[in-house]
């Protein structure tokens, strides 16, 4: 502390004063560095470094704390001193590793931190620093936080260490790095030869990262220089795509068509821009050409990476299971109670409904739980995976979209997971463009994968179902979605659609939220649509408006 109020005692201009304690910015070794007094938290450090014997401190963190944490923090990674800054975090090899990286690998100096207000244990701070590689640099400015825990062995309090910490786009075992990017970028067309950007298509943003990652090379451009986030293992497993985040020089892009619509594009961005954590995939039943996405959400692709439980959107899969066995009929009784016990769990109806000497349209249409639940007994663990994979092209992970996507996840499961499976719950994870396909599916009658890329840009293959669904069995389901787009859950948001379509709602219950996850499902001629508003509540009421605008501009 003595050093640093020699220097603070030489300058001849007042200090500034952050968050209670004193910051004066000077330079050195490149960076601006602030350094912060407070004296209380000094003494604490002397007191705890020369107590002789080890104390474990428990309790809520202070103020004091908290202060202290993040500025040893702070000012040392400001200063460059990646090593020390490092050793102020829970994870010293992780976070010393990155650190180090900020300045050899992404080339970032100049750099200035400043603290903001903290709300409890966590402390935001904004970074202001330049990019200078080989002559060419540029300004990078951001807001980041961290989090002060205690250290389990002594109680101390330390960083709470995740990547994040230094970039907010960045996930454990991404790096930042500045250079020739590798991967050219793309100029992206619409399926009419209309330019896409982020700036006109918010949603595009990480479609447009999985089409230069996947196309850059081969679109015939050149790289820049850019600093960039390179994804780790654990990001390259969700799917995740290297990101951009300043362009020093500009490359030259190659073009790449896609199979996007521009009008049901808009219409998207805009449906789901009214509604928090919306998303939406409307897709051509006949080919599998994806005609639009959006997301409320701008930071990841729930409509084609999401991995979400589908609900009752899911019966549509399971009734031609049950079709297709034998176990139902869609003008033929079928129970409906209350509650339903398999497995240990009691299953429920939506208000515990019942419906009295009804059929299986009947059940279907108004969404009865306990219909599909009453038959888990007849069935075997693997039949709704075998039924997903091969009529539905699911749960194989091997589509091949032209960008990132999850593709549906139908797990072999037993006893009360295996019946929660059958009507969208248990393990059973889905997202927008899963749902989307499995009514193109009924629609069509043949599973085509979707594409936003044709496959012929790049010679891929395109995933395939082993077989198709029997004529009776498709016709009965065709007509169980048509009756609920026409009087189930699904009829005020499908209304004057009719009579070519067909749908079916879902409420997907998640743990930790008031309100379930709302689901629709779609097809309408030749376009089919999905969408799911998380946390929002029944799926007729929340992503039907979405899906049936979508449907309504598209025939």
């Amino acid at each position: 502390m003595g050093k640093r109020r020699r220097v603070a005692e030489r300058r001849k201009t007042r200090p500034a004063v952050l968050g209670g304690m004193i910051a004066v910015v000077v330079g050195g070794a490149g960076f601006g560095v602030y350094a912060l007094y407070d004296g209380g938290a000094a003494a604490d450090e002397r007191s705890a470094a020369t107590a002789g014997h080890r104390t474990v401190r428990t309790g809520p963190l202070t103020a004091t704390e908290i202060r202290t944490a993040s500025t040893r923090f702070l000012t040392a990674w400001q200063q460059g001193k990646a090593d020390r800054a490092a050793d102020a975090t829970d994870d010293p090899a992780a976070a010393g590793k990155l650190l180090a990286g900020y300045t050899k690998d992404a080339h970032l100096k100049d750099v200035t931190l400043t603290p903001g207000t903290a709300k409890g244990a966590k402390v935001p701070f904004s970074v202001k620093a330049t990019v200078a590689y080989r002559g060419l640099s540029k300004p990078l400015s951001y807001t980041s936080s961290l989090t002060v825990v205690r250290r389990a062995s002594d109680g101390a309090p330390l960083v709470d260490w995740h990547s994040a910490v230094v970039h907010p786009e960045l996930r454990d075992g991404d790096t930042l790095v500045t250079g020739e990017s590798g991967t050219p970028p793309v100029k992206a067309l619409d399926r009419d030869g209309g330019e896409i950007t982020a700036a006109k298509y918010p949603s595009l943003g990480t479609v447009l990262d999985g089409l230069r990652e996947k196309y850059g090379k081969k679109a015939g451009g050149t790289a820049g220089v850019e600093l960039r986030v390179v994804r780790g293992k654990a990001a390259k497993e969700a799917k995740l795509s290297d990101k951009t985040l300043v362009e020093l020089s500009k490359g030259t892009p190659g073009t790449v068509k896609t199979t996007l619509s521009p009008t049901l594009q808009a219409a998207a961005e805009q449906q789901v821009a009214g509604r928090p954590r919306a998303s939406v995939v409307a897709l051509r039943p006949s080919t599998g050409e994806i005609l639009a996405v959006a997301n409320s959400g701008h930071g990841f692709n729930t409509a084609f990476q999401g991995a979400l439980a589908p609900g009752s959107t899911m019966k549509v899969i399971t009734s031609s299971l049950l079709i297709d066995k034998g176990l139902a009929s869609v003008d033929k009784p079928h129970p409906c109670p209350k509650t339903f016990t398999y497995g240990g769990w009691k299953f429920h109806n939506d208000d515990d409904f019942e419906i009295k000497g009804g059929t299986f349209k009947a059940s279907f249409a108004r969404s009865c739980n306990t219909a599909f639940i009453s038959q888990a007994k007849k069935l075997k663990n693997d039949d709704l995976t075998k039924q997903a994979q091969q009529v539905f092209g699911l749960s194989m992970n091997n589509w091949a979209i032209g960008v990132p996507s999850f593709d549906g996840s139908v797990p072999v499961q037993s006893a009360a997971q295996m019946a929660a499976s059958l009507i969208g719950q248990g393990g059973v994870r889905m997202n927008p463009l899963n749902m989307a396909s499995v009514a193109a599916t009924v629609k069509s009658g043949t599973f085509h994968q979707p594409y936003l890329v044709a496959p012929s840009v790049d010679h891929r293959t395109l995933a395939t179902a082993s077989r198709t669904l029997s004529p009776k069995t498709l016709s009965q389901l065709r007509e169980l979605m048509r009756y609920t787009a026409a009087y189930g859950t699904a009829a005020e948001a499908m209304s004057g659609l009719g009579p070519d379509y067909g749908a079916k709602t879902g409420s997907a219950e998640v743990d930790g939220q008031k309100k379930p996850n709302g689901w629709f499902t779609a097809y309408r001629g030749d376009l089919a649509a999905a969408g799911v508003v998380q946390a929002g509540g029944h799926g007729g009421d929340t992503a039907g408006p979405i899906v049936a605008k979508l449907l309504k501009l598209g025939s």
